[in-house]
């Protein structure tokens, strides 16, 4: 780190009550991928105050997660630091003595108004089609009143003191934003059980480990005017807010679950290539050039600036997510393509590991026949299920069986076709040579290709459609193939 560089502190704040989630995953990487160009550190803080709903199950998903992605952290939970403890719920005596700090000075005031008075106060606002707030009622309540009621026990609320004005900062995503503080309710920093509300703490413990960025979603824009005041209340210098767009639905909604808001894990577990998936979230409100849409995590961490971050929403467009997953199956080594699927084929109960790891030169065979054709690692298995399966058992698919069957001579076809490959096959004939023989066997006899190469498909893999019959017949192997093909003729020969 140089030193210039090494004020740069950015964070990632998960809370552990669920899955980390695609919105949550963009917001970790282009945190970490902004602390990494700028030679900084990127710190992993959980946010686990929420007791009844964090556990340690979604804490361990979350790293997981983060890991899968190839996103380190340099502080945080397993690292440790100079900031330590780095979960939130272990660090309440710290939150408590910045509250006490808070109402010592003036900047915060105990509420005593009974929740039965607020439901009541709300339900008038809206008759009245007012916003609804808090009144401020206990403001004037006197510190030596205050203290004789909290020593008698009565129960209260923490709240900060919101001042007169206006309160303004710079957005690195959205520029200069202001908000008249009229309009900034005096929220609980305390909540009258004891523990501490979001907006207070996430204050202190940013302002406690030093963090100069603060980049979040778009739908904490709303928090920021009470979190700045906050800073200011407290004499610390406010951090450098940026807040990310929206990730929308390609409806023009916000993300859901069916246009694509799902955990992280569910695109792992589909397939989904991961230096895809960095490049996908990376396209979500921010872009390499402007015309280069498939780039490196090292491009990446070169160019990524915030002020190039896009203020409109984003649009979450799985047709594309598919388009690129293609392209970094399209490029990546057969070997470490094989090396991704295999778990796929085993999962879906084709074959054991063990049998892959012997078969492993055949296994990469069967993975090139159909790199060109998968999008995902798990697109693989319902392609080459028929490599699997018996001889004489090998499913059929209902419309490329009915093409097959339009060709009236097939069956006839077939047999007459396996006998020269037979004669062909025990001679050692190499697979191009099989292809072009075989062309040259359909032109002899005055064919059409489909004549043949229909029902020839169908008997070898069941499918319409798949990698080249020569290349299928070079997987399977002489025995094989002749026996599908004796096979295939019988059954087309039944009506």
């Amino acid at each position: 780190m140089s030193s210039a560089s090494a004020t740069a502190r950015l964070r990632f704040a998960p809370s552990p009550t669920g899955q980390l989630h695609i919105g949550g995953a963009r917001t970790a990487l282009f945190n970490w991928a902004l602390a990494r160009r700028l030679g900084g550190a990127f710190v992993l803080r959980i946010e686990d105050t929420d007791a009844e709903r964090s556990t340690a199950e979604f804490e361990e998903a979350i790293l997981d997660g983060l890991r899968w992605l190839g996103i380190d952290w340099d502080e945080g939970p397993g690292v440790g630091g100079p900031f330590a403890p780095y979960r939130q719920s272990e660090r309440a005596e710290r939150h408590r003595s910045a509250a006490q700090e808070l109402l010592e000075a003036g900047h915060a005031y105990p509420c005593f108004c009974t929740p039965e008075r607020l439901t009541a106060l709300r339900g008038a606002q809206q008759a009245a089609k007012r916003t609804a707030a808090y009144d401020r009622t206990c403001r004037e309540v006197s510190s030596a009143d205050a203290r004789a009621r909290i020593a008698a026990g009565e129960r209260h609320v923490v709240r900060f003191r919101v001042p007169p004005g206006e309160t303004a900062f710079s957005d690195q995503v959205r520029g200069d934003v202001r908000f008249r503080n009229a309009e900034v309710d005096d929220w609980i920093m305390v909540r009258s059980d004891g523990k501490p509300t979001y907006n207070f703490v996430v204050v202190i413990d940013d302002a406690d480990m030093a963090i100069t960025h603060v980049v979040r979603g778009e739908e904490h824009l709303v928090n920021t005017p009470k979190q700045v005041l906050l800073y200011r209340a407290l004499g610390l210098e406010v951090p450098q807010f940026g807040h990310l767009p929206l990730m929308l639905g390609t409806d023009g909604r916000k993300l859901s679950k069916r246009t694509g808001d799902t955990a992280l894990v569910d695109y792992r577990d589909q397939g989904y290539p991961r230096e895809a998936v960095i490049n996908f979230l990376s396209l979500q409100g921010w872009a390499l050039d402007g015309s280069t849409e498939v780039f490196s995590v090292d491009e990446l961490v070169a160019r990524f600036d915030l002020h190039d971050v896009s203020k409109g929403g984003s649009v979450f467009d799985l047709d594309k997510f598919d388009w690129l997953a293609g392209e970094y199956v399209r490029r990546d080594s057969v070997e470490h393509l094989a090396a991704m699927c295999a778990p796929f084929v085993v999962a879906a109960g084709l074959c054991a590991a063990d049998e892959l790891a012997e078969r492993a030169d055949w296994f990469r065979a069967v993975v090139a026949s159909e790199q060109e054709r998968i999008q995902k690692y798990s697109d693989l298995p319902p392609r080459i299920g028929y490599l699997f399966a018996a001889d004489d058992d090998v499913r059929f698919e209902e419309q490329a069986e009915q093409r097959a069957r339009k060709q009236a001579e097939g069956p006839a076809t077939l047999r007459t076709f396996a006998e020269w490959l037979r004669e062909r096959l025990a001679a050692g004939a190499s697979t191009a040579d099989l292809r072009a023989g075989a062309k040259a066997w359909v032109g002899e006899r005055s064919l059409k290709f489909p004549a043949l190469f229909q029902p020839l498909r169908l008997a070898l893999t069941g499918l319409g459609g798949g990698p080249d019959l020569f290349d299928v017949i070079a997987l399977l192997g002489p025995e094989r193939s002749l026996a599908r093909i004796e096979h295939g003729a019988r059954r087309l020969a039944v009506d």
